[in-house]
């Protein structure tokens, strides 16, 4: 039985990662737990016969010193050999551990030691599937483990044991019916994990459970969620003064500051819903923004009886919004507040399609993994929203089979969370959605919030994005193959061939029509290749010319000389194929229930590519036979891998239509505020009312934070950058990693690094780990590291010494409030690079009306940009933060004034980068 398993787990603290070429082990611990309880622990330095690297010395707090009057590992050989017996081997990561353990037993001259492993990464991914990071110290803070020093073997050790332990509870604490799936699937892991399952599955059989927490489909266990109690609200009045307000306010907040722009903006907001006017508000950081508009939607929500919908931009806003702002309003209020989060469809679980899958789906170490991950998150989450999830890059692809889509199978409410989300926000008082679900209400056959009675728009300038993005078609080469590749021919024993079997053993589908379905999937294909082909030869002739040096180039589709007929017989040939495998689809169904669970599966597998096929096809038309003229096409290549990188992108220039056809039925009859940090910028107050088609008559209160509330801030201007047009990339990427690591190092992290590219953020973070320059510092990397921009946020927080390396989407709406951010770096001011084809075309389309895009586009945006940045910085009056800018264009160009006078009223000193350290070091010492 599992109690009397020995277990040996080991800690290695070593020089670096490969003994082949000289790394040392430095200290090592083992800890052997029996029965669940530590028995025995064992921990030594180890002399490496080599200086420790001062890298290893930061992140381990090893030095030299420590090792001096250590013996070499041989001398403890044969000790840990023996300790190694008849146990299983446990790691935080065996395959480090391991591998490194067995090199040094080789060069000591002991036999390779044999036995099973447990890995706690493998084992902590599954039964842990929502962390945000399965490093050992992260998981030791969610499970509330005692780790006093990370990076020392003692510690680490045990806390890994503990680890290890806090497993073997969870697994028990599952459900039977999930725990057999578990051990039915967990052959294929890389770690012994079966034996694990195997017997607590015993354990859970021989004991009587209580599952009245799960409601169960088919044999997936899903968490049943805790029914919502209706409470009495007692108070439902606006607080209409400024003392209710100050008393309202203080008993509910301890650290609350009277703010008089916060008071302004409630009762603007609690004035334009019941008049049902439109309103314009610029609330800068130091307001209070969110509160100022929950507060009164609430009131006037409860007083009217009508719900009110909140849209902001991205999925971390609207969980913001859920799991801080709305608790700090229920304990200001008094009362229970019901809000419902709205997502669409394709963010929730599929409960149907899932089953299927795991019923039937292949049994690739990356499926295998996805699959142990969901069901043990089935047993948890409230939402059934796939974010959830922290799934590695190859298990992705998965969860996007698993999807629910307008073409899934219906199953009761209970197990379908798009429906309970409907019903709940059916329910609410308030609604929060993000403007991507909002817009998608302009094609809905059933609209979702057209019983509204106000909507407040937050990060209101991102509404013309969100609009853009909604509007955009994009067609890939790759997906267009794969896509072929699923289907494949009756020789390729792919998805075509499994549907003939099936169908003709079945009887269900005459042969005739199945060679007939062959034909036209032999057409289509041919046809797509030949307008590739034509595709091709005209890139091939347009890159010799003007983009002959360019690796990657963005080529307007106007530009391109090729015969647009032929992709309109490709569209014809791929609706023939739609057609005919729509009808097959429809004789294979005649008597679903009479089918085995196989021949379902290859069914719902042929719908499913059906539907694919036609929202792609539906691209296709859009993107080559459909012109429309306020709208840019163009296509993206990088040449080192044609065709397979050929992307074909469509966008509309101009969105003024769209938002003016969404807001038409609200607009006279509803309050609409739009309001964000930043709407205005110098020089131009309406830059995004005028974007948003918003009427000149509609009123714009731009309210400020007072000037007390930025004391803690001060920004610098690093004066002796070199300049970008006068070195080589490697040179600018060298001091700009320079600079960055000076003040990291300076300010003990807590920073965001903010870059205008990808590549060049992509080849600093490489140098930076190259050298060794931040390994003490838990760095995360837009692009780089794995995992969503809400996630990278969310892992970023957590850590006191960490650095963030972000492009566009970090510039703004993250909300970092106190120590957790110390410093922004700005590398390059946020200009639109002239070339990205979506500003090109919007500046070509203000150039043909006479009009200056650098005016009135590309300065004014990237003004924004700026500004959003630096309100990274300080989220309240206590907040201490520098705002340091890299880019010599703010001091050297005559526009670079309109960027500092965008800056709130703080110090904006310029100075060299060692001064500037100096002045850090000076700053953050005596004031922090």
């Amino acid at each position: 039985m599992m109690e009397s398993q020995k277990y040996a787990i080991v800690d290695l603290e070593t020089t670096g990662h490969s003994p082949a070429n000289g790394d040392r082990m430095i200290q090592i611990a083992i800890v052997i737990m029996k029965d669940w309880c530590i028995e025995k622990t064992f921990t030594s330095f180890i002399h490496p016969g080599k200086k420790i690297p001062l890298y290893i010395q930061d992140l381990t707090n090893i030095r030299d010193e420590h090792v001096a009057d250590a013996l070499p590992f041989e001398a403890h050989a044969d000790t840990i050999y023996e300790l190694l017996q008849g146990a299983v081997f446990v790691a935080h990561n065996t395959e480090f551990d391991l591998s490194f353990l067995q090199a040094e037993f080789k060069r000591a001259g002991l036999p390779q030691w044999i036995g099973k492993t447990i890995d706690t990464v493998e084992l902590a991914k599954i039964l842990f599937p929502m962390s945000l990071s399965y490093k050992l110290g992260d998981l030791a803070n969610d499970l509330n483990i005692p780790l006093q020093q990370a990076h020392r073997a003692d510690d680490d050790a045990k806390a890994t044991a503990l680890l290890l332990k806090a497993c073997w509870e969870e697994l028990l604490m599952l459900p039977l019916v999930t725990l057999e799936g578990l051990h039915k699937r967990s052959f294929r892991l890389k770690s012994n994990l079966s034996q694990l399952f195997f017997d607590a599955l015993c354990i859970k059989r021989n004991k009587v459970s209580n599952e009245e927490n799960y409601i169960f489909y088919k044999k997936l266990a899903i968490y049943k969620g805790e029914a919502s109690i209706d409470t009495a609200n007692e108070n439902c009045g606006y607080p209409e003064t400024t003392i209710e307000k100050i008393e309202m306010l203080q008993s509910a907040l301890p650290n609350f500051e009277e703010r008089p722009g916060q008071f302004k903006m409630m009762d603007s907001v609690w004035g334009a819903l019941h008049r049902q006017e439109e309103m314009i508000i610029e609330a800068s950081t130091g307001i209070g923004k969110t509160l100022s508009y929950l507060l009164p939607s609430y009131y006037y929500a409860k007083n009217k009886g009508k719900q009110v919908g909140v849209s902001t931009y991205t999925s971390y806003l609207m969980e913001q919004l859920l799991h801080e702002e709305i608790p700090r309003l229920e304990k200001i209020t008094g009362n229970t507040i019901h809000v419902a989060l709205l997502k669409g469809m394709h963010h929730y679980i599929d409960i149907a399609r899932f089953e299927q899958q795991y019923k039937m789906a292949d049994d690739s170490y990356d499926e295998t993994f996805v699959i142990l991950q969901v069901l043990i998150w089935l047993t948890k989450t409230t939402t059934g929203d796939i974010d959830e999830l922290n799934v590695s890059g190859g298990g992705q692809l998965f969860l996007d089979k698993i999807r629910k889509s307008e073409t899934s199978q219906p199953v009761s409410g209970d197990y379908d969370y798009y429906e309970r989300a409907l019903t709940n926000s059916r329910r609410a008082d308030i609604i929060v959605t993000n403007h991507a679900m909002l817009l998608a209400d302009l094609v809905r056959q059933n609209q979702l919030f057209q019983n509204i009675g106000g909507w407040i728009i937050d990060e209101a300038h991102q509404f013309v994005q969100a609009a853009i993005q909604r509007d955009e078609k994009v067609f890939t080469f790759k997906h267009w193959k794969y896509m072929f590749g699923q289907i494949g021919y009756y020789t390729d024993e792919n998805l075509f061939y499994k549907l003939q079997r099936a169908a003709l053993k079945r009887q269900l589908v005459p042969m005739n029509l199945l060679h007939q379905l062959e034909k036209r999937f032999m057409s289509m294909v041919s046809k797509f290749d030949e307008g590739m082909q034509s595709l091709l030869r005209a890139i091939q002739q347009m890159t010799k010319g003007s983009y002959k040096h360019e690796v990657k180039a963005s080529i307007f589709l106007h530009e391109l000389k090729i015969d647009l007929a032929r992709f309109g017989h490709m569209s014809a040939a791929v609706q023939a194929w739609i057609d005919l495998a729509e009808e097959v689809a429809q004789l294979f169904s005649a008597n679903i229930e009479e089918l085995a669970p196989e021949h379902r599966f290859i069914l719902g597998e042929w719908r499913y590519w059906i539907r694919e096929f036609k929202l792609q096809i539906a691209q296709w038309d859009e993107v080559f036979l459909i012109q429309h003229a306020h709208y840019s096409t163009w296509i993206e290549v990088d040449r080192r891998s044609l065709p397979g990188s050929i992307q074909f992108l469509k966008k509309p220039i101009n969105v003024t239509t769209t938002i003016e056809q969404l807001f038409a039925p609200y607009r006279g009859k509803t309050g609409i505020i739009w309001t964000s940090g930043t709407l205005t910028v110098p020089n131009n107050e309406r830059f995004i009312a005028d974007q948003l088609g918003i009427s000149p008559a509609v009123p714009l209160h731009s309210l400020q934070a007072p000037s007390n509330y930025y004391s803690g801030a001060k920004a610098f201007i690093v004066t002796d950058m070199p300049d970008i047009q006068n070195v080589s990339q490697s040179d600018y990427i060298e001091a700009v990693s320079h600079a960055i690591t000076r003040t990291v190092r300076t300010t003990g992290g807590r920073c965001f690094v903010l870059f205008t590219s990808q590549q060049m953020l992509r080849q600093t973070v490489e140098l930076i780990q190259e050298c060794g320059l931040l390994d003490d510092y838990m760095v995360f990397a837009q692009g780089v590291t794995a995992g969503s921009r809400m996630r990278l946020l969310k892992s970023f927080q957590k850590f006191s010494h960490s650095v963030l390396f972000g492009t566009n989407s970090f510039w703004e709406g993250v909300d970092v409030p106190g120590d957790s951010l110390s410093s922004v770096i700005v590398v390059r001011l946020p200009f639109s690079s002239p070339e990205e084809p979506t500003y090109k075309a919007r500046a070509n389309y203000l150039q043909q009306q006479g009009k200056n895009s650098f005016v009135e586009l590309s300065l004014p945006e990237a003004i924004l940009r700026f500004k959003q940045g630096f309100g990274r910085l300080i989220r309240s009056s206590k907040d201490k933060g520098v705002f340091i800018v890299l880019d010599r264009r703010i001091d050297m160009k005559s526009y670079g004034i309109e960027f500092i006078r965008a800056l709130p009223p703080i110090s904006v000193q310029k100075l060299p980068l060692q001064h500037m350290v100096l002045e850090l070091e000076h700053w953050y010492n005596n004031e922090r």
